[in-house]
């Protein structure tokens, strides 16, 4: 596991960015962490990496969204408001655990653990206590 801190949104989404480019295609990436510690921001990063010209937001309500990026499409899903794991599967959740010609970030990826695979990427985020602006993210499942 490797640890990164950043001290502002525009470090952690420049970041996410780099990241992107050495994320291999149709990987599933599970997005860990309370509310405000940084998940949607680090898949704006993400999305824009991966040449994804749409404006990103947390799909807490549509818990779905599929992009377009220049290569590969990018499927971001948020399990927030899901109450049982099943659920995920009653809205197509399958299809987006076998990414084709892309790469699936699915944020409160907990909330679905009875369909995590060992080949998952699990990037946790943390606040910083004594400093609001800080994030502490770990990242697990890949070599970096």
């Amino acid at each position: 596991m490797k640890n990164y801190t950043f001290n502002s949104v525009a470090d952690t989404k420049g970041f996410a960015e780099n990241l992107a480019l050495k994320i291999p295609s149709e990987s599933v990436v599970g997005l860990i962490g309370n509310l405000g510690t940084g998940k949607t921001t680090f898949t704006q990063g993400f999305a824009k990496g991966l040449g994804v010209k749409d404006h990103v937001i947390s799909p807490t309500f549509k818990l779905v969204s599929e992009y377009d990026g220049d290569d590969l499409a990018l499927n971001h899903i948020d399990c927030y408001r899901l109450d049982q794991p099943v659920e995920f599967l009653n809205i197509g959740g399958e299809h987006f655990l076998n990414p084709e010609n892309g790469i699936t970030l699915i944020e409160w990826a907990e909330r679905i653990k009875p369909y995590w695979s060992d080949d998952w990427i699990f990037i946790h985020f943390y606040r910083v206590e004594d400093d609001p602006n800080t994030r502490l993210i770990q990242i697990s499942g890949i070599e970096l």
